[in-house]
């Protein structure tokens, strides 16, 4: 079977989670601590305050209270985003039930009535505008519906008392309830919407940054191509100029003959690399090695293209085995993005130390240079954040980045105590490794 990039596919990104699910979750914790609070209302009349309830059908409109909040509890562990009217059918359920205590206590006479109000409210935050209106549709009618329908709720003769009776201290008591109740929910509930704000803030980010790459892209690619044609030209000219007698019979000619088409070697080289990381080259002929023949080859060319530099490798492998990946081109570019770096950064030696375990690969690139600044670091990974002070400077470690985060890694930097920076490229293995069928079929 063909190899195949692992940069090569799209990649996968979850689409973020709305506020559903955070605000079934707050509404099940509002929901239980209702049930509570109304036990222990019914409990307290009924038992110390001696008043005569239908206990049996508010005690039953409880339990299928519980019912509801289990049921919730087992939609949450679902799949799937929570939809606009699960949330809707769940508030109408509360209100009718909220209905059916009141009207066995008093209707709307009873203190507690104004807790419709407090479902109105979550409707207004959970819900679109067109169920908000059902719910306060629901609850007025139901008001409306326990004006004139209801049991009436008959208080003793003793706890009467002038103005500051029951129905006083209870509309008091029922005031500081739904105020805390809102004040926790809502607080909760701009929580929720903080966070999904801030996740849809970062996908626009990171959209933002990929396009800045596919134009990159974009002129890369069309700025190889262009150069493709004078580049063959002079190739052309100057194999036709060391076949001439004047250059050939001449030593010194020759050398520099030879040196020109070297040079042009390396441009063309540079050309198709840059074609490569730009997908339009990706798989035609990709090689299969392992993760430590990768990086040899990575270090080792690096080497060579840096002779006056000190370049060292170390592993720590908690493995026993090899990791057999697909090399590719752009991974190979971000470690030398991160290599040039540090060569700029610091006259002293680099070292790159490789750890790896069964689910990650962490590639550490120090260098013995003053650090990064503060801004740097709050920054790291944005465009155009640099120390060299021209124009355009700053994409390379932005560039890392973004295809650390296509293969599902990430990069993270900090200053060490004894001098100098160290840069984190954290790979999944899952990401480079190839499957097992695929290496057997190669």
């Amino acid at each position: 079977m063909e190899a195949t990039s692992p940069l090569s596919a799209e990649p996968q990104i979850e689409p973020p989670r709305g506020a559903g699910r955070p605000n079934l979750r707050q509404l099940i914790t509002l929901r239980w601590l209702a049930v509570a609070g109304q036990l222990a209302t019914i409990l307290f009349v009924w038992l110390v305050l001696g008043m005569q309830l239908p206990v049996a059908p508010m005690l039953a409109t409880l339990t299928l209270l519980i019912a509801l909040n289990l049921a919730s509890i087992a939609r949450l562990n679902l799949p799937g985003r929570v939809k606009n009217v699960e949330l809707l059918i769940m508030l109408l359920l509360d209100i009718a039930a909220l209905a059916v205590l009141l009207y066995f206590s008093g209707g709307a006479t009873n203190p507690f009535s104004s807790l419709f109000l407090l479902q109105v409210i979550l409707g207004a935050i959970l819900l679109d505008t067109r169920s908000t209106i059902i719910v306060v549709l629901t609850a007025s009618l139901c008001f409306a519906a326990l004006v004139f329908r209801h049991l009436p709720l008959i208080l003793p003769e003793e706890f009467r008392f002038g103005l500051f009776d029951l129905y006083i201290l209870g509309s008091l008591i029922s005031f500081v309830l739904v105020a805390v109740l809102l004040v926790i929910f809502v607080t909760r509930i701009n929580r929720n919407l903080r966070i999904r704000d801030t996740r849809l803030a970062t996908m626009r980010e990171q959209a933002a940054e990929e396009d800045h790459i596919v134009r990159m892209g974009l002129l890369a690619s069309g700025a190889a191509h262009e150069l493709g044609t004078p580049l063959s030209l002079v190739s052309v000219v100057i194999n036709d100029w060391a076949k001439m007698p004047a250059f050939a019979d001449d030593p010194e000619l020759a050398e520099d003959i030879r040196e020109m088409q070297g040079a042009l070697a390396r441009c063309k080289t540079i050309l198709t690399d840059i074609l490569l990381a730009a997908g339009e080259a990706r798989g035609e002929n990709p090689a299969v090695t392992t993760l430590s023949a990768f990086l040899d080859d990575v270090t080792s060319e690096w080497r060579a293209q840096n002779s006056t530099r000190t370049l060292n490798l170390d592993y720590v492998d908690e493995t026993a085995d090899d990791l057999d990946i697909v090399s590719d081109t752009a991974l190979k570019q971000v470690i030398w993005n991160v290599f040039d770096n540090a060569r700029d950064a610091s006259s002293g030696p680099i070292g790159l130390l490789v750890e790896r375990d069964r689910q990650e690969i962490i590639l550490r690139v120090s260098d013995e240079g003053p650090g990064f600044t503060e801004t740097m670091l709050e920054n790291f990974g944005r465009p155009y954040q640099s120390t060299k002070n021209r124009a355009g400077g700053g994409l390379g470690l932005f560039l890392v980045t973004n295809v650390m985060r296509k293969l599902g890694g990430r990069v993270d930097a900090y200053n060490r105590v004894e001098g100098g920076a160290t840069v984190r490229l954290f790979l999944p293995v899952a990401a480079l490794e190839i499957e097992r069928e695929e290496k057997d079929d190669g």
